[in-house]
């Protein structure tokens, strides 16, 4: 193994199993590609701290960290991304070759040195909801696939994390489907519209933070990449102006007492396909303190 391509720290993730109690209310966590290795360390945070929720929602790589969060297994998406990144089977030209794509899931579903199986048993259990959030290229609208509805909870998490103009669609059920951030990019309001009093937003940029404004132009590329889709397209030319105003909703919200968020303490300076190994490692660490440093106000917010 070439050790200048994995994290530095591999061997010191946490490790283990969550613990079996079930927290009332619904955890969402954001997207983000890599910069989801902050998702990663707050999720394992909250798992050693006992906080499994009873519902999980989650989009683009918010999607894949959560099929891990559900399955109870502390340090596993970590290990992934953290020992894998610089591997082709995971991303580059071998995982193009073989999913039609930038990010290898054939790789990331099957068998891996140094990576635990995924408990399917214990990611089946009805007891727990995890949704995962997907774009349907033909209507532009978001959809939510739950892992126990009878369709493909693994193609739904593929399509969640495939991201457009680099990614082929996923077809479930005959229907193409692409990343869930082209549409709602934080899905929040899911949660408040499923009811849930106590929501927990996991955010991979920090609170200040908002996209550009693209202003107005004579031809948006999404327009000529998918022209077959027009109503697909409008939604990516929106999203930064849509994703601006949940981050406004997200504060007004919490200082609401309706939701909780957590998201970085300092500035995000990690790419979408970051190749720096220590960089997403300190990313990985900062999630996990965060959550620590702040447990006692989630505890309460919880209520438990």
């Amino acid at each position: 193994m070439d050790f200048s391509k994995i994290y530095s720290g591999i061997y010191d993730l946490p490790e283990g199993n969550a613990s079996g109690e079930i927290t009332e209310g619904c955890l969402v966590i954001e997207g983000g590609a890599f910069r989801g290795v902050y998702a990663s360390g707050a999720l394992d945070a909250l798992m050693e701290e006992g906080i499994n929720m009873r519902c999980t929602v989650g989009v683009s790589a918010g999607a894949m960290n959560g099929v891990n969060y559900v399955s109870g297994q502390i340090g596993r998406s970590a290990r992934i991304n953290l020992r894998y990144r610089h591997d082709s089977r995971y991303v580059g030209p071998q995982a193009i070759k073989e999913n039609g794509g930038i990010i290898g899931f054939n790789f990331v579903f099957g068998k891996m040195d140094g990576v635990e199986e995924l408990d399917m048993e214990r990611f089946a259990d009805s007891a727990r909801e995890f949704y995962a959030v997907v774009t349907n290229l033909n209507t532009g609208e978001t959809e939510y696939i739950e892992k126990n509805s009878g369709r493909n909870i693994f193609r739904a998490v593929q399509a969640s994390a495939s991201m457009p103009f680099v990614s082929k669609p996923v077809k479930i059920d005959g229907q193409p489907y692409l990343d869930g951030g082209c549409s709602c990019k934080i899905p929040y309001q899911f949660a408040v519209d499923k009811g849930f009093e106590k929501i927990l937003v996991i955010r991979t940029r920090e609170r200040t933070y908002r996209r550009k404004d693209r202003g107005n132009k004579v031809v948006y590329p999404e327009n000529l990449v998918y022209a077959a889709y027009p109503a697909f397209a409008s939604k990516l030319i929106s999203s930064n102006r849509d994703y601006n105003l949940q981050c406004t909703e997200l504060e007004y919200l919490e200082k609401e007492g309706r939701i909780m968020t957590v998201s970085p303490s300092r500035k995000v300076t990690v790419g979408r396909l970051e190749r720096d190994m220590e960089k997403l490692g300190a990313l990985y660490e900062l999630g996990y303190s965060d959550v620590k440093a702040n447990i006692e106000k989630i505890r309460e917010y919880l209520g438990r």
